[in-house]
């Protein structure tokens, strides 16, 4: 199986458009140490022939042209894709915008929750992709679901399960008693499994907590791609970028002793890869102390164009 990183920063993208931060001004100015990067998404492939992408960012056509294994087959139909599937974690505006990318009548199908399916039902601009040629599939909790788009049977397994997180953040309701009215399953977690090879990995790109039950499902296993957002939970106040914690957001920090770091240390994780990285983290400052301390912990912070092997 192959799995590629389409897209490694979170919402916004590194540098975010309207970011005068230290870290996104030094990204424009091509300061060493700084690498742009583009929002949320993996692609993951049991041929390397036919694709599914794990979250559809806004940055999707970008992402294609820089993938070759993503472009159209060159003796193929004059319009033809290799991307036969969508998975989508949960209804972020940075997870779903990227659908209305895939306009223009190509077959492939959709999987969500039945909240990210409410979703798109509700807002009819994402019917410019045709529900008749891409259809769009309930992905149930806590049991395999085989993969198939346009005709074609990916070899892949996907395994969704409910996340601590909250919804999205159009789709709030209620204060902070409620949780913003978030509900169980409206962040969710993939389990990618190749069938033939028996290979799986984890993707999580948005994770409040590392709760037992998460805990014991992620234990000893080869490859988790995992929520990067914040190092420290208060870093965008502190920075002056935006009134917000990284618990308000849903998302738990990298450090600290509630962080994942110290959450997934006993858990025999083979390789753990940080994606979903927010343009204030200072882990994307390869010459940073917080970087040293997440590759000393034996984490990797992955990188557009990262490519993984099972």
């Amino acid at each position: 199986m192959i799995i590629k990183v389409l897209g490694s920063s979170a919402g916004g993208g590194f540098p975010q458009w309207n970011c005068n931060g230290m870290q996104s001004a030094k990204v424009r100015s091509g300061a060493a140490g700084f690498k742009a990067r583009l929002q949320s998404s993996l692609a993951a492939s049991s041929d390397g022939k036919n694709w599914v992408l794990l979250n559809a960012s806004p940055d999707i056509r970008q992402q294609i042209n820089e993938t070759p294994e993503l472009h159209p087959e060159t003796t193929g139909a004059k319009r033809n894709s290799p991307i036969k599937a969508v998975v989508v974690t949960n209804a972020d505006v940075d997870h779903i915008i990227g659908l209305i990318g895939l306009r223009e009548g190509q077959p492939f199908s959709i999987y969500g929750s039945d909240l990210v399916l409410a979703t798109l039902k509700a807002n009819s601009v994402f019917n410019v992709c045709n529900p008749e040629i891409v259809p769009r599939l309930e992905l149930p909790f806590d049991r395999p679901t085989e993969l198939h788009g346009a005709g074609v049977d990916l070899g892949l397994t996907v395994e969704a399960f409910p996340v601590p997180g909250k919804v999205a953040l159009f789709l709030e309701k209620g204060g902070a008693n409620e949780n913003y009215g978030s509900r169980d399953g409206d962040t969710i977690g993939l389990k990618v499994t190749d069938r033939k090879a028996g290979k799986s990995f984890f993707y999580i790109p948005g994770c409040a907590e590392v709760d037992a039950p998460l805990a014991d499902r992620i234990r000893g296993a080869d490859v988790i791609f995992f929520d990067g957002t914040l190092y420290e939970d208060g870093e965008m106040i502190a920075q002056g970028l935006l009134n917000k914690t990284g618990k308000r957001m849903g998302h738990i920090s990298v450090s600290g002793h509630e962080g994942s770091i110290a959450a997934l240390s006993h858990l025999n994780v083979r390789r753990k890869i940080y994606v979903h990285i927010n343009n204030s983290n200072p882990i994307l400052d390869e010459n940073s102390e917080a970087r040293k301390a997440v590759e000393t912990a034996g984490w990797e912070v992955g990188f557009d164009g990262m490519e993984v092997r099972l």
